[in-house]
């Protein structure tokens, strides 16, 4: 057995390789043990028996409690002083992040509260299609709480698997089309997990990476520590030359999104699906942003490209790109108003997730409770257009009506509507004079979000939004615009142009959802 004076780690594998003990240790398997099952990624764990006490480690406490000289030294490290500096350092280049205490209020979406109990509209949430207030999604929450309980009672494979995490599953894969899916407990890790998990085990993987990748995205092709090649935005010149520089054989992945939130933009995505066929590479594409407010059935961008050549370009030879995109990776916390996220692909990429993944397999799943609103978010989106339709409509009302007073909105043909500021300070100050004398809440977007001197108020519309909250949205930013002095369109233009805006060929895109599309023709 274990001696009780001395921590398994001090008998593990890594403790001896990490601190160069070479001694022989003698093995003894047993069924269950104290350890604890992330050493092992199987249910096989491996006990150490007593070992002799290891020899005495240099700046280590060793078991008879021999004192290092170096315990001694006075000068110990200040950490709170560490971390306050550090913080300095962000609140002077504007980068340190305040949150705001809002308060949604239920069935009343887009208004809240302030932490003073003033009433406040929320113009910047990812809720685009108001369900998180829906009463078809917060009766099934109130259902699945009576039928079972609150919590999921483990991981998934520790009594964490129910009905509603198979049947969601099931849902979600036939949304994208995909043989199989798998749900996370939230839209980062069902980003991070894939890309960390691939990158790491296919053997000498490349993963091509978009510059304006998510953080979720990048953390997980950091964690891969396989070789990673960053491709400029939308750049298919740039990614193709990449690509080039590696044979066919060796395993690649092309990571982008379709919708990229803080500008707008939309990825190429035809374009890319040929390139990715051509050298070889599974094509990974984060749906986020797009999933439940694009597409007939809300599927996504992909989708909704699929709709559009199908019934407006009467393609009808054209390869579906649902089915040339290798893996959607898409979240169940904007636009179907909950929390989660999840991937859908091939039956055995599927898996090997499930199997592979650290970040899936040991944490605790998500509540069947809220499995079972985000089924009936998921059914009601599936089933209709209108919430759809009119979070474009809201979209468009209001970037006309900024584009008509000058206020620079950075030019895209999606739902997000980034508008300038280009300037960390007055960024900030725009956001709290809207909140504070307007009761209008928009987050200021600062670096490292967005690069410097691109900073700026992302506005976010919904289906819940109506002509009333569109007329004072306008209002206080004309106020706001006027008050703080800041750069109109104009002024940008004169300035030569900044992030699309003040740059006439950009002013005016095509949107993806069409007249036609919006209008039901």
């Amino acid at each position: 057995m274990i001696s009780p004076l001395l921590p398994p780690s001090r008998t593990s594998r890594f403790f001896r390789e990490f601190y160069n003990i070479s001694r022989p240790l003698t093995r003894q398997t047993h069924s269950a043990s104290p350890l604890s099952a992330a050493h092992a990624l199987d249910s096989r764990v491996t006990l150490l028996q007593d070992p002799p006490p290891p020899p005495p480690i240099e700046g280590f406490i060793s078991p008879d409690f021999h004192i290092h000289p170096l315990i001694h030294d006075k000068a110990v490290f200040n950490y709170a002083e560490f971390a306050a500096d550090k913080l300095q350092e962000k609140k002077k280049d504007g980068s340190y992040r305040y949150f705001n205490h809002i308060d949604r209020i239920a069935n009343s979406f887009p208004l809240a509260r302030a932490a003073d109990g003033s009433e406040v509209t929320i113009w910047c949430s990812n809720d685009y299609l108001g369900m998180g207030s829906s009463p078809v999604v917060i009766d099934a929450i109130k259902k699945g709480l009576d039928d079972y309980g609150a919590g999921a009672g483990g991981s998934r494979n520790i009594g964490g698997n129910g009905t509603h995490h198979v049947a969601l599953e099931a849902e979600l894969a036939s949304l994208h089309q995909k043989p199989s899916s798998l749900a996370f407990n939230s839209g980062y890790t069902a980003q991070q997990a894939p890309l960390e998990t691939l990158g790491t085990l296919l053997p000498s993987c490349v993963i091509f990476s978009d510059a304006l990748n998510h953080a979720s995205m990048i953390h997980g092709i950091r964690n891969a520590k396989c070789r990673k090649v960053i491709f400029q935005h939308n750049d298919l010149v740039d990614l193709e030359t990449k690509l080039a520089g590696f044979p066919r054989s060796t395993p690649k992945i092309i990571a982008i999104e379709s919708v990229y939130s803080m500008c707008g933009s939309v990825a190429p995505m035809e374009a890319i699906c040929d390139l990715a066929e051509k050298y070889g590479g599974l094509l990974f594409v984060d749906e986020v942003h797009a999933v439940g407010a694009y597409g007939p059935t809300g599927a996504g961008l992909a989708e909704h490209l699929d709709w559009t050549a199908e019934h407006e370009f009467r393609s009808t030879h054209r390869k579906k790109l649902v089915d040339r995109i290798d893996i959607v990776s898409a979240t169940l916390g904007k636009s179907f108003g909950i929390i989660g996220g999840y991937m859908a692909a091939s039956a055995p990429i599927v898996d090997f997730v499930r199997s592979y993944a650290s970040t899936f397999i040991f944490t605790t799943s998500s509540p069947p409770a809220i499995l079972a609103g985000i089924r009936a978010a998921l059914a009601h989106q599936r089933s209709q257009s209108e919430d759809r339709i009119r979070l474009q409509r809201s979209t468009l009302a209001v970037k006309s009506a900024l584009r008509d007073h000058g206020i620079p909105v950075m030019p895209n043909p999606t739902h997000i509507i980034p508008v300038l500021v280009g300037d960390p300070v007055q960024t900030k100050q725009a956001s709290d004079l809207l909140l504070k004398k307007h009761g209008i809440y928009v987050q200021a977007i600062n670096y490292p979000t967005v690069a410097h001197g691109t900073e700026r108020l992302r506005i976010a519309s919904s289906a819940r939004h109506d002509s009333s909250h569109e007329q004072r949205l306008i209002s206080a930013l004309e106020s706001v615009w006027t008050e703080l002095k800041l750069n109109r369109v104009n002024d940008w233009r004169l300035l030569g142009g900044r992030a699309g805006v003040g740059i006439s060929p950009r002013e005016d895109i095509e949107t993806v959802w069409s007249e036609k599309q919006l209008t039901g023709l």
